[in-house]
């Protein structure tokens, strides 16, 4: 077979192709052989993979009216568009690829032949896959001098089904050129190292490297920086995929948050600079200072920095690095409060965590140079120039209204206050007081509300049968609503104070407002609110849904109420409760019914009924809607008092409380246990439901429970029945969310994806399937079951490590260091490297990595706090013991270490997991320190028991002489 002279052939981009959701994609397409023009139209259509056989027209070079409606907009706004590359070849762009975009695309050629010969379409596969690519590096601003080092890191991971290559480079930027950035270094897809033009000759001298640490970290090492390296820099990742044709496709790049390098140039004498990260701070944020000694050949010289507060000193760093706190500072440091720190021989840094007010004011370093690191005298001093730093107090701002809707109301009444506190930097605690106009200078507490939304009552307010069941509402963070359903009389009138309080590292701030109140006793013509009372009842509290139930108000008073107009109102408040009771439907004098809006699914499934004093509501098949408080309200006039006016008395009942139990939940969720061991790569949970209703809807929520006993279960990810997903506090980062994914596999099947496990990830996972259905008006919980445990282990496929696995408990003195075992059993295999990660047990059972030690010799420190603290002193190279220096309070808690074993398995390549082992849990134990002589006497027997015989000794030795003496005498 082959084409023949003149036979129209029409070829298109070799697929299938794979390219990333809102990525940019051009499809090529050329027709050869034909007759005609030479100019040849295009026509561009796919075959959705829902319809395959079914044609959708996209976009045409001839036709404007080609495309069908679902693409048409995205036409005519350029979304999607055909470039012309020559007469017979076109290229299609869509410039913001969707999930929906997937499918077979065809290219067709109109005929321009004397007769059809040969093809006129051809066409190529698209899918569109998610975009798993993610680049992070913090963003920092760096002083160095010239001639120092810089070493940044970039962290970049991706999670693609299909085989990917990466490459990363660093870029820098420089004044306005927001556009043109300089390439420094990159690692191609190719694994080869790339340098910028600007960087070739230091590449090759080794003062430019792009290290790759692990599998997600990338390191950029600069030596010996210039002034032509200051700029913005950043990291820029790209995921690469091989198409059929062979060549190579860029399907995604991602750019991380820029860092700020400043170099200073070397001078002749002893210039001196101090800088502030941020020099206006709130009470409670972290202060640092850079102190940069900007002094040719720093390197090879000595000095002194002293830091100082308003002409006071506050710390010396002398040439060696030792750091001596002045003494108002000493205790501060210790508790970590404050860290200095000599970063190079010509950068120091100064750190205040959470400053406070007495931290403001002109901050000044004084640098002295020494001829030998332990000369007394120096050879030439300088000061820097003072930097102001502000720190305003947490509560500055908060500003406090009190208001009432209700500012003159008839006993009997509602009273409604409202206070709004503004400018609170944290959650206030609210507290509202009542001050009696007959008792002046006596305030009595009507409720409280604190920080975490919690509220009481004061005791006078308790019983709810007086006054009615007081309402409080939080609308916002800052906005609160009082309501008093029913006033007692005149005695509920006068001024009404609300307090708010915020608290900040132990010290609190308070505001108050008040709002008046007058309460008028009623008319004298129907007596007080006690001649009238309305009491509500029902047969049943709870009703099954679909079943129908009634309420009674029951209406008493010392005359007859046949003889005087009387209305009725129904009051209704949802459960659980999202406001005050609201007006449902009223039955007036006339016997007119008037139906109120804020419940309007009441209205044709509700009636009224009077029979003498008793008023009837009726419900018919209950839903959960109709689940809540219910309250009738009963206002009276005078007789023959037309038009009616303003009620002369009114009563409100007790509140009754309806319940609404939903059809019984038929959830069955598999609870037998089970294991998994992975040795590396992805793992994946089950979690099945045995049965269930039909037309149920799941929600999903997995947990992980760690090894350690008593631990707390941690929540990964809910995924609700409409499919939005929710992460839990630990699980919340942009590394988390790529590795943990829930999926429904199938009707009946749960699946928890791990990508990329990790040996921190074992653990004890299970699941919790919520059942939901929809009951008329919504969406409706009607159970929920909790699956078996599965137990995640981590089994690398070399030989085990061997390590001390029993558990143990050690002292210290708070003030001293102490020294945590973890040691190898045995030696590692040839080739092997040892890495090793210390943990500490945090409350919910999670270890949280204080230190690792890299295959590669390096350490990291995630609590950046403790990496002063923090020491590896090994003895042996199977040593890994902690030292833990100056123990706190807080450092008390189970630790324990994770060793592994690594293995290269050419040169080049990647390090791979060969072993694996965890250390037992050392339990350490803080003990106060010893403040006072009789303390130590009273730790030491030996020394309590001397003292307390001592006054026995002393008698015998002095009995003893006056012996010696008298037979002395005697002769």
């Amino acid at each position: 077979t082959g084409v023949a002279t003149g036979q129209r052939l029409v070829t298109v981009q070799q697929g299938p192709l794979y390219r990333t959701e809102g990525s940019h994609v051009t499809l090529w397409c050329k027709v050869s052989g034909y007759q005609g023009p030479a100019e040849q139209n295009f026509q561009w259509s796919i075959y959705l993979p829902s319809a395959p056989e079914r044609e959708v027209q996209i976009v045409s070079t001839v036709d404007p009216s080609f495309p069908y409606a679902i693409y048409t907009q995205r036409v005519r706004g350029r979304g999607i568009f055909v470039e012309r590359l020559q007469g017979d070849a076109v290229r299609l762009h869509i410039s913001e690829l969707q999930e929906r975009d997937a499918g077979q695309y065809e290219c067709h050629t109109p005929n321009t032949d004397e007769r059809y010969f040969g093809s006129y379409s051809a066409k190529t596969g698209l899918s569109v896959i998610p975009d798993t690519l993610s680049a992070s590096m913090a963003p920092q601003a760096l002083t160095l001098m010239e001639g120092d080092a810089v070493e940044l890191t970039c962290e970049v991971s991706k999670s693609t089904a299909q085989h990917t290559h990466l490459s990363v480079g660093w870029y820098l930027l420089q004044g306005a050129a927001e556009h043109h950035a300089q390439e420094i270094l990159t690692l191609s897809k190719d694994f080869i190292l790339k340098p910028g033009p600007s960087y070739e000759q230091r590449f090759l001298e080794g003062d430019v490297q792009l290290n790759k640490v692990g599998n997600t970290t990338y390191k950029l090492l600069i030596r010996g920086v210039k002034p032509s390296d200051q700029g913005q820099l950043y990291c820029e990742a790209a995921e690469w995929i091989e198409d059929p044709d062979g060549t190579w496709q860029d399907i995604s790049s991602k750019k991380t948050e820029r860092t700020s390098l400043a170099v200073a140039s070397q001078g002749r004498d002893l210039p001196v600079d101090i800088t502030a990260a941020e020099s206006s701070l709130d009470e409670g944020e972290t202060l640092q200072l850079s102190c940069v000694v900007g002094a040719p050949k720093s390197s090879s010289r000595h000095f002194r920095v002293t830091w100082l507060l308003n002409e006071m000193e506050v710390a010396r760093v002398d040439p060696h690095g030792v750091l001596i706190w002045e003494e108002g500072y000493q205790q501060r440091a210790k508790l970590g409060q404050l860290r200095a720190f000599k970063a190079s021989n010509s950068v120091y840094i100064l750190t205040i965590y959470k400053v406070g007010l007495e931290d403001k004011g002109t901050y000044q370093c004084s640098v002295s140079e020494m001829s030998t690191p332990g000369d007394l005298h120096s050879i030439q001093s300088n000061v820097s120039s003072g930097i102001r730093v502000n720190v305003k107090p947490a509560g500055h701002q908060m500003r406090l209204s009190v208001s009432t809707s209700t500012p003159q109301v008839t006993a009997g009444e509602p009273l409604s206050l409202h206070c709004e506190v503004q400018g609170a930097s944290s959650p206030v605690s609210l507290r509202w007081w009542h001050l009696p106009p007959r008792h002046p200078g006596r305030r009595v507490l009507v409720a409280s509300v604190e920080q975490d939304g919690s509220w009481s009552l004061g005791s006078a307010y308790r019983n709810g049968g007086t006054r009615g069941s007081l309402q409080l509402e939080k609308e916002s963070p800052g906005s609160f609503t009082l309501v008093i359903p029913s006033t007692l009389g005149e005695e509920d009138g006068g001024q009404y104070r609300c307090e708010a309080t915020q608290w900040s590292r132990g010290r609190n701030w308070t505001e108050r407002g008040e709002a008046a109140v007058t309460v008028s006793s009623m008319g004298k013509a129907l007596s007080s609110r006690a001649g009238l009372h309305a009491t509500l009842r029902s047969r049943t509290a709870t009703v099954s849904y679909g079943q129908s139930f009634e309420l009674f108000c029951q209406v008493d008073a010392s005359y007859t109420l046949e003889e005087v107009p009387a209305s009725v109102q129904w009051l209704f408040q949802p459960s659980p409760a999202t406001g005050p009771l609201q007006e449902l439907v009223q039955l007036s004098p006339s016997g007119t019914v008037v139906w109120r809006t804020a419940q309007p699914h009441f209205q044709g499934k509700a009636q009224l009924a009077k029979a003498g004093t008793s008023f009837k509501l009726h419900i018919h098949s209950a839903l959960p809607a109709n689940q809540g408080t219910y309250q009738c309200e009963v206002q009276v006039w005078r007789r023959n008092s037309l038009p009616l006016g303003q009620p002369s008395a009114n009563t409100s009942s007790n509140a009754v409380g309806i319940k609404v139990v939903l059809p019984e939940s038929k959830l069955q969720v598999a609870t037998e246990d089970s294991s998994v061991e992975i040795a590396g790569g992805n793992a994946a949970i089950e979690c099945r439901i045995v049965f269930a209703q039909n037309n149920s809807q799941f929600a999903v929520t997995w947990y992980l429970l760690p090894l350690l006993a008593e631990a707390t279960p941690l929540q990964i990810i809910r995924a609700s029945y409409s499919s939005i997903l929710e992460y839990g506090s630990e699980f919340n980062s942009p590394a988390q969310k790529s590795r943990f994914l829930s999926q429904r596999v199938s009707s009946n099947t749960f699946q928890l994806q791990i990508l990329s496990a990790a040996p921190r990830d074992q653990g004890r996972y299970y699941c919790v399937v919520e059942e939901w259905l929809w009951l008329v008006d919504g969406w409706y919980k009607l159970g929920e079951g909790a699956s078996g445990r599965t137990t995640l282990q981590f089994r690398p496929p070399g030989e085990q490590l061997q390590m001390e696995s029993t558990n143990h408990s050690i002292s210290a003195r708070e003030g001293e260091e102490v020294t945590l075992p973890c040691r190898l059993q045995g030696a590692l295999q040839p080739g092997t490297r040892p890495s090793a990660t210390w943990f500490q047990v945090r409350s919910s059972g999670r270890g949280s990595a204080l230190l690792t030690l890299h295959q590669d010799g390096s350490v990291e420190y995630p609590e950046e706090r403790l990496a002063a603290r923090l020491f590896l002193r090994r003895r042996s190279a199977g040593d890994f013991s902690l030292t833990l220096g100056s123990v706190e309070r807080g450092d008390a808690g189970a630790y324990y270490c994770q060793l592994q074993g690594w293995k290269q398995q050419s040169q080049g390549k990647d390090w791979d997991l060969q072993a694996l082992a965890q250390s037992g849990y050392t339990q350490l134990i803080t003990i106060p320190p010893e403040s006072t002589v009789l303390s130590r006497i009273c730790s030491s027997p030996p020394l309590l028991n001397f003292i307390l015989y001592l006054p026995l000794v002393l008698i015998l030795l002095l009995a003893l002489a006056v012996f010696c003496w008298y037979c002395k005498f005697r002769k």
